[in-house]
């Protein structure tokens, strides 16, 4: 016989919402949101978070149990620190319990077995009572109740009542406290823990000018929360870095315009903090479970930019026979500025960077995307947008000697194609291996690295510029 749970559930929790909507331990004094007078939410890079739950309690002097309610449901439980603020050191921590076994038909359930339920058939078969009286036996792959004359695990048609709810059932994420307090009064306690399940990425969006030379840049920190639990009217800091956490010490288009930031929206202010990067947000707000939501971070205008048209090579067929090397190569384009000057000049989180230009009819288009690393000031961001489409090249290997054991000498050919109405300049940058020298070129080069040579050719509109050099690379160390 196949088991109903999908039954079994909706009814449940239809029975345990007339119950009561949580339960309480004797003696026990709830510590819920209304009582929250500050929350203070750290974000880092990783994943992990710092929670500051700040709230009033009216406390007994001795002994008293805390049921601190809405909590992060992925907490570190081991991470908590209670701080009394009204008197430190008066409240001293005796014992806590996280309750994160969350109350729902499936739970309600499992603590049932061996226990007595209420069995009601909502149809009555002929011979058999309205309601009858059994015991769970088990509740694995399915449900297995033994009533006084036999043992069935078929609930069609009816439902289950249960006598009361466990109380280690909770329908929050809950922290019981066992505390011990120096006097009786109003307390503001500080509940400080790590947890998981909230995040944090920096988005940036940059417009490029019609000149390409200039573009406007917004940043935007997108925020997302997964932890179970609203945090209302917080004060928001988010960490840029990597910071260490032990393994296992966290619980397992569009149009442009939806990217402005208004003017004179609060920007994150930032400041140096260890070795690390802290943005503060200037506001409170709330992060909601289930969320994800954009601040803004920065915004700055007629920030300067450099497009650069590259075809890179590479160090293989340096000492390799390799006649031809490809056909209608794919030129790749980049775009770089310098985070300084302006409004920038200030460390910029990693993150996704996305570029637009207008076309002709005013409407932004999307021109591509790339990740950047964190980047302090005065650094250059270097953003891959794509493949040109006009600009393509030819390469070939035209000779190639062995002279002696290790050292080789090749020559190359490279035609680069311009179908484009305007010239444009292309970057031939190529990895040369070993102890390398130019014995012979056409265009001069530029030795960019150790390991790099580069020319850079003046392709004009309409027309094919080519490249004639001979390499000598010497392998042997």
């Amino acid at each position: 016989m196949l088991l109903n749970r999908g039954r079994i559930a909706l009814v449940a929790l239809g029975a345990l919402l007339a119950i009561g909507t949580h339960a309480r331990a004797a003696g026990e004094r709830v510590v819920g949101a209304g009582s929250q007078e500050k929350v203070n939410l750290t974000i880092y890079n990783g994943g992990n978070s710092l929670v500051h739950d700040r709230r009033r309690v009216q406390l007994e002097k001795g002994q008293n149990r805390l049921a601190w309610r809405d909590v992060s449901g992925d907490m570190d439980a081991t991470s908590a620190i209670l701080s009394d603020l009204t008197a430190p050191g008066a409240v001293a921590m005796l014992e806590q319990n996280f309750n994160y076994d969350l109350l729902k038909p499936s739970t309600l359930l499992d603590k049932y077995v061996g226990r007595d339920v209420t069995v009601v058939h909502d149809r009555a078969r002929p011979g058999f009572p309205a309601r009858e009286k059994a015991r769970i036996l088990a509740d694995n792959d399915g449900l297995v109740l033994q009533y006084a004359d036999r043992i069935e695990t078929n609930l069609n048609d009816s439902h289950l009542i249960f006598a009361s709810i466990p109380e280690n059932l909770r329908d929050r994420p809950t922290l019981v406290l066992d505390v011990d307090s120096a006097a009786t009064g109003n307390q503001t306690l500080d509940l400080a823990y790590l947890t998981s399940g909230l995040g944090w990425h920096a988005d940036y969006v940059g417009v490029v000018a019609n000149d390409e030379r200039h573009m406007n840049l917004n940043g935007l920190v997108t925020l997302t929360n997964t932890t179970g639990t609203t945090y209302a009217n917080a004060r928001l800091q988010l960490v840029a870095g990597s910071v260490n956490v032990v393994e296992g010490a966290m619980r397992p288009g569009s149009t442009i315009d939806s990217y402005n930031i208004a003017a004179g929206a609060p920007r994150m202010q930032q400041e140096n903090y260890f070795e690390y990067h802290l943005y503060t947000l200037g506001r409170p707000t709330t992060v909601a479970n289930a969320q994800t939501k954009q601040v803004a971070l920065l915004s700055a205008e007629n920030v300067p930019i450099r497009k650069t048209l590259e075809l890179r090579g590479s160090s293989v067929y340096y000492y390799n026979k390799n006649s031809d090397l490809g056909a209608k190569l794919k030129v790749r384009v980049y775009i770089t500025f310098t985070n300084k000057g302006g409004d920038l000049g200030v460390p910029l989180p990693g993150g996704v960077f996305r570029l637009y230009k207008n076309d002709s009819r005013g409407t932004s288009q999307f021109l591509g995307s790339d990740r950047i690393d964190h980047t302090p000031r005065d650094q250059d961001v270097r953003l891959n947008v794509g493949e040109s489409f006009d600009v393509t090249a030819n390469k070939k290997q035209t000779d190639f000697k062995g002279l002696g054991h290790c050292t080789f000498e090749s020559t190359y050919k490279v035609a680069v194609s311009n179908a484009k109405d305007q010239a444009e300049d292309v970057l031939v940058v190529e990895p040369i291996p070993g102890t390398w020298s130019i014995e012979a070129e056409n265009f001069p080069h530029e030795k960019t690295s150790s390991f790099t040579a580069t020319w850079n050719l003046h392709v004009p509109a309409r027309k094919t510029t080519t490249l004639e050099y001979t390499a000598r690379v010497a392998l042997c160390f």
